[in-house]
């Protein structure tokens, strides 16, 4: 089977191809097709639904070029994924500040975790890194900010360290905190211009702060996030699930096989999920290696370690 795609214009071609042809590569290689461009056309050919597939893709790709939005390898593996997957367009789409831009969940497991999201008052996710435990948690926490839904952010993460020590780092409190909350800072940029976040941060809208700092608070109509929760002790576990307030949202996610506590300390957000995963409202979602939308190399960087794991 042969199907002709018409391309945009010269300029479009470029990204739709990628670096070197980088993206033309990658489809070639996950469908076994072959892909060749004569002037402003892409010629597919091979097997009917292997070609399907890859044009399904294409589609994909130069739509998002058209909306003025980059394409990029991550989201040309996602777009991979989802067809492989048999996942398909839904309204469980994310709104946020930057420009028109629209967060999808990319495969199934993603779609299910903002359906959790956005259906429960408190929701337990986890899962490897790279899957978009903490992107999708703040897309929709920022979302809902967009829709007036809520009138707070608040993102909180312990502050332990992966195997280093950080205390002796010079400047303020928020100076040596910082280290531990770029990953949400990063989240959020990704979302809204760096004047509109600061405006926010400002106003008390957004707070990114340590666990510690959120002691002793009832926070109403607002979206809590504890990300990194597998590093949480269980009495921190319990004031975080206690901040809960009316019109309010929890989202706790964390990686349960990367905890950073002394040896012999079991996990708050383990516990937690032990003890309440069966209450009504509360909802809970495993995300799984098929889930990860980061590089394609951590999706076998991810596997080759659990295979260690399971032969040490």
């Amino acid at each position: 089977m042969d199907v002709t795609i018409q391309l945009d214009s010269t300029h479009n071609q470029l990204e739709l191809f990628g670096p070197a042809d980088e993206y033309l590569r990658l489809l070639r290689h996950a469908f076994d097709v072959q892909i060749t461009a004569r002037q402003h056309k892409l010629v597919v050919a091979g097997k009917d639904k292997d070609v399907q597939k890859a044009v399904d893709v294409i589609d994909r790709m130069q739509k998002q070029l058209l909306k003025g939005r980059p394409l990029t390898p991550s989201d040309v593996t996602a777009f991979v994924r989802r067809c492989d997957s048999g996942a398909t367009e839904t309204g469980n789409t994310l709104s946020v500040y930057s420009g028109k831009k629209i967060i999808e969940p990319t495969t199934p497991g993603q779609l299910k975790y903002i359906e959790t999201m956005l259906s429960n008052d408190l929701t337990f996710c986890i899962g490897p890194a790279g899957t978009g435990k903490t992107y999708l948690a703040v897309a929709a926490a920022v979302s809902m900010l967009k829709k007036r839904q809520i009138r707070r952010i608040v993102l909180a993460r312990p502050a332990v360290e992966a195997g280093e020590k950080l205390g002796f780092l010079p400047g303020d409190l928020q100076a040596k905190v910082n280290p531990y909350l770029r990953p949400l800072f990063d989240a959020l940029e990704d979302m809204m211009d760096f004047a509109q976040m600061r405006k926010f941060m400002e106003l008390d809208i957004i707070e990114i702060i340590p666990l510690a700092f959120m002691r002793g608070r009832t926070l109403n109509e607002s979206v809590i996030i504890c990300d990194e929760a597998q590093n949480t002790s269980a009495l921190q576990m319990l004031m975080v699930l206690t901040r809960l307030g009316n019109g309010s949202k929890m989202i706790i996610t964390g990686d349960i096989t990367q905890i950073d506590l002394p040896q012999g300390q079991k996990s708050g957000m383990v516990e937690a999920i032990e003890l309440l995963r069966r209450i009504k409202g509360i909802g809970y979602v495993e995300l799984a290696q098929r889930d990860i939308v980061r590089h394609r190399l951590v999706q076998k960087i991810v596997q080759a370690y659990k295979k260690k794991v399971k032969t040490d």
